[in-house]
């Protein structure tokens, strides 16, 4: 099979202002692959889609680098199943291009199985299966952020994650307090994340306060590349703690199972984009099980098309913790899909159809 590749750039537009602890998002420019069989026609999409401020593969000359290594890859025959797809990727895409691994790792993967943005043959993909999914409520000021919570209640969501470090501490902790005046953690499970925003002064103080409200989960409450002091809260077990930024730029296997045996955690967050793809993603799960180390799968801010192959591949897994995935929202100017969310859990909707604007099909 011969491919031929185009890549097609494009601003995803935000809703609102997205705050986070690293600043606030009004836009996010991403890169879509188009891969094409010359022989039959068929196309497969890919996302390329690194985030800046972020990714270690966020550089000045982004989209050349994805022309050079895609352009490379148009001689080759390109393997068709998915190991082989995932293992041909590795070998012409350094593990340095997270991002570029896992946009074209799922156009391979798309075009393999025929076009049709599936991937992944199992039932979430045909429509059969759901996906449980937690709801984001983003930083903001007070009223944005008690809007957000009470918008997720009426959604249905069993599971709250809470971004926390951009506000004053107290204010977050009152808004968490006012979930637990009125549900159980039986009732409603609740995360927060912390994107790293305490320090060794606070952040034993910052854990006791948020233990009483029966926190779930914190997600890397000090920033990454502190492992003593990672390792201490996670012995400490006042809240478990999963692993975010804490797995960027960390490919070799080695250095995997150092990082996972140092810190001990209760749980790890993937990102493919930033992790080095579905292949490293794998290779993540399959270490963290091993080590009864809890996991669940995280979209970064990708449109429709990335957040779909991800969503195929954590399907590939059973008794999933509520994932990271509803982010298909966020955009005004999303590619339409039949990626839907009902009651606090991602369905492919058969009764919808993809639609590629126009203006991205090149």
């Amino acid at each position: 099979m011969r491919l031929r590749f185009q890549v097609i750039p494009h601003v995803l537009k935000f809703r609102f202002e997205a705050g986070t602890s690293r600043g606030s998002f009004t836009e996010k420019p991403t890169w879509f692959i188009k891969a094409v069989n010359q022989e039959t026609g068929q196309v497969g999409w890919g996302e390329a889609s690194p985030l800046k401020g972020l990714s270690k593969d966020y550089v000045p000359d982004y989209s050349n680098r994805l022309e050079q290594y895609l352009n490379a890859c148009e001689g080759n025959d390109i393997p068709e199943t998915e190991p082989e797809v995932l293992e041909f990727v590795s070998q012409v895409i350094p593990a340095e291009f997270p991002s570029i691994r896992f946009g074209l790792e799922t156009a391979l993967l798309d075009i393999a199985q025929g076009g049709g943005f599936c991937l992944f043959n199992n039932d979430f993909a045909k429509g059969k299966n759901r996906i449980p999914i937690n709801g984001l409520v983003w930083m903001g000021d007070e009223s944005f952020m008690r809007m957000q919570i009470e918008e997720k209640l009426k959604a249905g969501f069993g599971t709250i994650k809470m971004k926390i470090g951009a506000i004053d501490f107290s204010t977050e902790l009152s808004l968490l307090e006012s979930i637990r005046k009125h549900y159980t953690s039986r009732e409603i499970t609740l995360r927060v994340d912390a994107n790293g925003a305490f320090d060794a002064h606070n952040v034993y103080d910052h854990l006791h306060e948020l233990a009483a409200l029966e926190i779930h989960s914190i997600e890397q409450p000090v920033a990454p590349g502190q492992w003593s002091l990672m390792a201490e809260l996670c012995q400490a077990n006042l809240i478990p703690i999963a692993l975010d930024e804490e797995l960027i730029g960390v490919h070799d296997t080695g250095e995997k199972v150092r990082l996972l045996e140092t810190i001990r955690p209760q749980y790890i967050i993937l990102k493919p984009s930033l992790v080095g793809g579905i292949g490293s993603s794998r290779e993540w799960i399959n270490l963290a099980n091993s080590r009864q180390i809890g996991w669940w799968m995280t979209s970064m801010l990708e449109s429709n098309i990335g957040l779909n192959a991800i969503a195929q591949f954590t399907a590939q897994y059973t008794n999933l913790l509520p994932q990271g995935l509803g982010t298909g929202q966020l955009y005004h100017n999303n590619v339409p899909s039949p990626l839907t969310i009902r009651g606090g859990q991602l369905l492919y909707d058969y009764h919808q159809a993809w639609t590629i604007p126009y203006a991205l099909q090149g």
